[in-house]
């Protein structure tokens, strides 16, 4: 029998919306779905336990929900997180963990892909506003940028 791996549906309590975490699976499953229309397999691991100690995926993809890239012109690229907001470590995410090699980042209506290196060398250079809620800290890409760095593919909805 399989189960959840996480074992309270609401892994994030803080979080800004009480779904995120599923909703951020859902559209793993799409943009696999997707990707794989164009021949590109990708592998997701389901467990803590593998993401925990292997990453996301067997091929090294991390894969992150932006639902409001289209409104708001920017991508918000994610750099640390916290499951509580009372925690006082922040644990790295998103383009800090050493295991993704490829960062996917976008909505139903298309994605960005990134080399992870390319990322981080953008957020070095500070150029980019930051921003901290009380579980995850991120930055602004511009979508001029994310075109300029990364590879952008439109996916059509049927």
């Amino acid at each position: 029998m399989v189960t959840n791996s996480y074992p309270n549906p609401n892994f994030y309590p803080d979080a800004k919306w009480p779904d995120t975490l599923e909703n951020g699976r859902e559209f793993q499953d799409f943009v696999m779905e997707a990707l794989a229309k164009t021949n590109v397999i990708l592998q997701n691991y389901a467990s803590r336990k593998y993401q925990r100690d292997k990453g996301e995926s067997l091929q090294g993809w991390e894969i992150k929900l932006d639902n409001r890239w289209t409104e708001t012109g920017r991508l918000s690229i994610e750099l640390a997180e916290k499951t509580k907001a009372n925690q006082e470590r922040w644990i790295d995410s998103g383009i800090y963990r050493t295991d993704s090699w490829l960062y996917i980042q976008g909505n139903y209506q298309g994605v960005f892909i990134f080399m992870t290196k390319i990322l981080i060398g953008l957020h070095k250079t500070k150029r980019y506003q930051e921003h901290e809620l009380a579980t995850i800290k991120k930055f602004y890409l511009p979508i001029e940028d994310a075109h300029k760095y990364g590879h952008f593919i439109a996916i059509e909805v049927h």
